[in-house]
């Protein structure tokens, strides 16, 4: 799907077609939506799909006419049959009289900016839209990683006799994502540590206060990551050991129980043996087997009450 945007006063509105100064958005590009914008704008077919590929690693690379800028923005997938974050390429290209955004699926984050919702976003400077778009994606991972850690806490407060092995996957769920943020917001950190060494980059004095304001929040979004995967670390041990703790009361329950067991079933064994009964107590007894039971069952309420004692039960 190909998109066309351009600012006016501050008013954003949709163009029929790509103008100089404007904002081409591609989402999903097909191969000939490509292959028109490529030769309509003298940009590498590859370059245009590269944020196709999920793979596609973070990058800036500036090409003869345009440059070619690759982060990563969270995004959201089904995993495990549980709904989960992700992150996926965005690739920006700047030309001489355009900028475009190519992504694989529709994002919040560039919505914002077509929805006008974004504070002096204009299409004409375009290094200070890539700072924008950087700055909201800093802001969407942010938000992310709240959202994250409220899941979290909701495992935690189920930790105890309602905690499961579904928990202990949804812990995992959730670290697995903050490797990905964490791997993806050092990438993003590099584009724009990057993006300030190049003159051939236009850059308006604004935009320096910018840049820094973008570096901040992203190093902020790269700490909340650290942090929060010690926090799921830990509680994830505290689930580990509460269900070793658990597994180890139902087996020290079974033996105490198989323990008790023990002793009717070694008189009644004895009993039972192809003996003379004259050698066997209380054999002639009319009363012997209700003894002998009762004596069994004074055993084993001993027997309970000293593994009580111990802990056992």
């Amino acid at each position: 799907m190909i998109r066309s945007y351009m600012t006016d006063n501050r008013e954003i509105r949709t163009l029929l077609s790509p103008q100089p100064g404007s904002w081409i958005r591609l989402t999903k590009p097909t191969e000939n939506e490509a292959q028109n914008i490529s030769s309509d704008l003298d940009i590498d077919p590859q370059d245009l799909l590269a944020a196709a590929d999920p793979e596609e690693k973070n990058r800036i690379e500036l090409l003869d006419g345009y440059t070619l800028v690759i982060i990563d923005i969270p995004a959201e997938e089904i995993r495990h049959e549980r709904e989960v974050y992700t992150t996926i390429p965005l690739g920006i290209i700047m030309t001489n009289d355009y900028i475009l955004t190519v992504c694989s699926e529709e994002t919040s984050i560039l919505q914002r900016f077509a929805d006008g919702k974004v504070k002096d976003f204009s299409t004409k400077k375009k290094l200070r839209l890539i700072y924008q778009i950087m700055m909201v994606t800093a802001s969407k991972f942010q938000e992310g990683l709240r959202d994250i850690d409220r899941h979290r806490q909701m495992i935690e407060e189920d930790i105890g006799s309602k905690t499961a092995e579904s928990d202990l996957i949804g812990l995992h769920e959730l670290e697995s994502t903050l490797v990905y943020f964490a791997t993806s917001l050092r990438g993003n950190a590099n584009v724009l540590n990057r993006l300030t060494r190049y003159e051939r980059i236009e850059q308006y004095p604004e935009d320096r206060e910018l840049l820094d304001d973008v570096i901040v929040e992203n190093q902020q979004a790269v700490e909340m990551t650290e942090i929060y995967r010690g926090i799921i670390d830990s509680t994830r041990d505290l689930m580990s050991t509460i269900l070793d703790k658990r597994l180890n009361n139902v087996m020290k329950i079974l033996t105490s129980i198989t323990i008790i067991l023990a002793i009717p079933t070694l008189i009644s064994g004895l009993y039972g043996m192809n003996l003379n009964s004259a050698g066997m107590p209380l054999s002639s007894s009319v009363h012997g087997f209700a003894l002998i039971c009762i004596g069994i069952a004074v055993i084993c309420g001993v027997l309970a009450v000293v593994l009580r004692k111990l802990r056992m039960l």
